[in-house]
């Protein structure tokens, strides 16, 4: 090949070197929340809420209810938030703690341990436009690498019986149904809940 001649010489195949160098060198990485980041995760829970509202809105959430700002604050105060930044930009977060819901007490669940080696997994958000990237997937990875770093033997979720992507994600995630319950929530449409787990 002359000296000066380039392997990318169409339009399309120059695209694809851009697009493909743009995301083999874009930042992506996982942290844990601060207070720093309130006001941006409030802003991406209702950015989520208002998608949500237009279109299917398979967990149910309610704009103003949840996720709110206060969602994020107390998360962040017991250290159990984190965020998915992408070019410094939060794309997606997660809530890792301890405090299952009190239906979880009437269940048999695969392994029977103290919660404090267990991790409760909530509030998986994504922003909209970063929606069918991958995001959801990589909090989740994230979630099982943590728990096993920390010697968590299990970890265990509740999902809406009707927010179906999520059941898709969390199944294809390895996780194993447990049980439908009741979780005691003041909205009709907000009834029954499908319990999962992950045995580590």
């Amino acid at each position: 090949m002359p000296v000066g001649e380039h392997y990318f010489q169409t339009k399309e195949q120059l695209d694809y070197l851009e697009n493909w160098l743009e995301k083999r060198f874009e930042k992506v990485y996982i942290e844990q929340g601060t207070i720093n980041d309130i006001a941006e995760l409030e802003a991406l829970y209702d950015d989520l809420n208002d998608y949500l509202s237009a279109n299917t809105n398979y967990p149910g959430w309610i704009k103003g209810i949840y996720p709110i700002r206060e969602t994020a604050e107390k998360a962040i105060e017991e250290g159990s938030l984190y965020v998915l930044r992408k070019e410094n930009v939060i794309v997606g977060s997660i809530v890792l703690n301890h405090e299952p819901e009190e239906a979880y007490d009437n269940v048999k669940w695969g392994i029977d341990t103290s919660y404090n080696e267990i991790l409760v997994l909530r509030t998986l958000v994504v922003h909209p436009r970063f929606m069918k990237q991958g995001i959801a997937k990589q909090l989740m990875d994230f979630a099982k690498e943590l728990a096993v770093s920390a010697n968590i033997k299990t970890i265990r979720l509740d999902v809406s019986v009707d927010n179906t992507p999520a059941i898709k994600l969390y199944e294809q995630s390895g996780y194993t149904y447990v049980e439908t319950v009741d979780l005691g929530l003041p909205y009709d449409h907000l009834k029954w809940f499908r319990l999962y787990e992950l045995v580590l």
